[in-house]
């Protein structure tokens, strides 16, 4: 049976192996300054920061000052497991596709539908964001919170809401929308830890449509949106090796 302090090597080993494969660090980079540099580029990293940086040092008590018959430093078993989670989670980081989080019947409303019919099927469906979808092509996403934006614009202009709604198409009420910077593609083998560092990184972004194989022209196979951000991290706290 391994020795706690061996599990914990193994473990943090495996965590510099991996960043370094990932994020081309350079061997010259000591662990905790590759740990600053993750920071803003992976979630787990993220969250994990200030724990690393101190089992760096632990790390650093076993290796400089342990020999085969006297180990000075043995960690104990919740700091191992814990260096174990972390090590997997980040070499192994689970996919949002297979979660209770991401809906795999993705509604999607066409481009040229009535922004009436859009309301009504927020309203019965409760479905906040909604993605749409014109020539076959995921264009963007309509929210009950863009719908609110442009109705109050109309009535401070004056106009008639019911000839509005209407009239107006839904890919008029999206027509400005860029990919990346309000909604994004990505495909199945998304994980949590990338979901998470989009909507880390880009604070108006609304949703990620996922598909097959983040394709525009594929039908959505799921869907996270800001408010899923929470559930998300509950992955990662309840992440059993």
């Amino acid at each position: 049976m391994e020795s706690n302090a061996l599990r914990f090597i193994n473990a943090y080993n495996q965590i510099d192996q991996t960043l370094r494969a990932v994020y081309n660090f350079k061997r010259n980079i000591t662990f905790s300054d590759m740990i600053r540099r993750a920071v803003s580029l992976n979630s787990i990293v993220r969250r994990y920061e200030d724990k690393l940086i101190d089992y760096a040092r632990l790390r650093n008590a076993i290796i400089h000052n342990s020999n085969e018959e006297r180990i000075i430093a043995e960690p104990h078993d919740d700091v191992v497991e814990e260096m174990e989670k972390i090590a997997d989670i980040l070499s192994r980081p689970p996919l949002v596709i297979n979660s209770s989080v991401a809906n795999k019947n993705v509604l999607v409303l066409d481009g040229e539908l009535t922004l009436k019919k859009a309301l009504e099927t927020i309203y019965k469906t409760g479905f906040k964001t909604i993605p749409v979808c014109e020539h076959e092509a995921i264009s963007g996403v309509i929210t009950s919170g863009r719908i609110v934006n442009v109705l109050g614009s109309v009535i401070e202009n004056g106009e008639n809401i019911d000839n509005f709604i209407n009239k107006t198409a839904v890919s008029k009420v999206i027509s400005d929308q860029d990919i990346d910077k309000v909604f994004t593609i990505r495909s199945r083998n998304l994980t949590v830890q990338e979901a998470l560092d989009i909507f880390y990184n880009n604070r108006k972004m609304l949703a990620i449509i996922i598909t097959k194989n983040g394709n525009s022209l594929e039908r959505p196979i799921g869907i996270i949106t800001p408010a899923d951000v929470i559930d998300l991290n509950k992955i990662v706290d309840d992440y059993n090796i």
